[in-house]
């Protein structure tokens, strides 16, 4: 069973720019960044199964396990492959650009530019390694158990703050509310009890790190700690001066801004990329589940 439906093509060109979005978004969070995207390159959007819409999304059971960082870059994978896509620029939201390093690390013929926005390989502050992901582990307890207890409740606290912006609050709210309750909890525990700080070690695709100046969720000192970890590749760090964690709803001309700079120097660059040799990062620590 695929985790991925309503898969949608825009525009056309000799770059394919993929987008994947996050946790309690859909691809229709893309859309005030798809004209200016489409008109010089191709764009793939989909939705991932826990969205709401139609084909099905976001009627998927939750069960212990059954969400991994892993599965959705299998997925990911997987899409690339049956649309025939080869040195792609991936533009992964939060959740999504932790699963799109693995992807690239799994098959490099895959990405030629990787841009992760608002991404996090770890949200639990860590006092022994001097690692600051924004949350304790008390704090994220107490929202995984608000969450168990009344998710829509949880919900319309948590959007606010997200968003940044109460004029971007309705569609998010929208977004959020579309998840099934189980199912939103599970990715929860996926997301924020995760650590995928060693993936990073094994990246190779060229980076570019998007993060938000003000963004509770991810705070710009995690794109640093990324940076530092990512030495196998040429990485960037852009800051958008904004809030919240969704600036494709709340900034999206400065995001377009970061993503022309990106998409023409891919250009000038040459488009794809050679097929690397396997990597295996599946060693004696599982870095991927």
């Amino acid at each position: 069973m695929r985790w991925y439906a309503n898969v949608r093509e825009a525009g056309h060109g000799d770059t394919t720019v993929v987008l994947a979005h996050g946790y309690g978004a859909s691809q229709a969070l893309w859309d005030k960044l798809v004209p200016a995207l489409s008109h010089r390159n191709k764009v793939l959007l989909f939705d991932w199964d826990f969205a709401g819409g139609g084909g099905g999304a976001g009627q998927q059971e939750a069960g212990e396990g059954r969400y991994t960082f892993g599965r959705f870059a299998d997925d990911l994978i997987a899409l690339m492959d049956d649309k025939r896509v080869r040195g792609a620029v991936l533009v992964g939201h939060s959740m999504s650009a932790m699963a799109g390093c693995i992807a690239s690390v799994r098959r490099p013929d895959l990405f030629s530019h990787l841009v992760l926005l608002c991404a996090s390989p770890r949200y639990v502050n860590s006092e022994e390694e001097s690692y600051v992901g924004g949350f304790d582990k008390a704090g994220i307890d107490g929202m995984l158990d608000a969450m168990s207890s009344d998710y829509d409740a949880w919900a319309k606290g948590f959007v606010p703050n997200a968003a940044g912006d109460p004029d971007c609050v309705p569609p998010l709210e929208k977004s959020f509310h579309a998840m099934r309750p189980a199912v939103a909890l599970e990715l929860a525990r996926m997301i924020f009890l995760g650590d995928q700080r060693e993936v990073l070690d094994a990246v190779t695709a060229p980076c570019t790190i998007v993060q938000v100046k003000a963004d509770f969720v991810a705070p710009p000192s995690v794109a640093e700690y990324m940076r530092s970890r990512m030495k196998g590749a040429a990485v960037a760090v852009e800051i958008i001066d904004s809030v919240g964690h969704f600036p494709q709803l709340v900034a999206p001309q400065q995001l377009l801004d970061v993503l022309d700079g990106v998409l023409v120097r891919h250009g000038e660059d040459g488009h794809g990329v050679e097929q690397a040799a396997d990597v295996e990062v599946d060693g004696g620590t599982d870095i991927t589940a």
